[in-house]
């Protein structure tokens, strides 16, 4: 069952849902809208192994927290 983020232009809100079928309409939790808009996602997974220095995952780690780029401040964007 794959958990989606949407977006509702009624109310400004996102939020996720729970989605069985495409075609099942979603309604906003807050205003209760039919027409809020599924967002694009962003996911990331580790499979498994040790991290090794210089990957991208090493990376992310090591600089957690840290101020990396006046962007977003992660330090684990790509534009940093």
């Amino acid at each position: 069952m794959p958990l989606h983020e949407f977006f509702c232009s009624d109310c400004s809100r996102e939020f996720e849902e729970l989605i069985f079928k495409e075609d099942d309409p979603v309604c906003c939790p807050e205003c209760g809208n039919t027409g809020a808009k599924k967002l694009i996602s962003a996911c990331r997974f580790k499979t498994g192994g040790p991290i090794v220095q210089g990957s991208p995952s090493a990376s992310a780690v090591t600089s957690r927290g840290s101020s990396g780029c006046a962007g977003c401040s992660g330090g684990s964007c790509s534009t940093c």
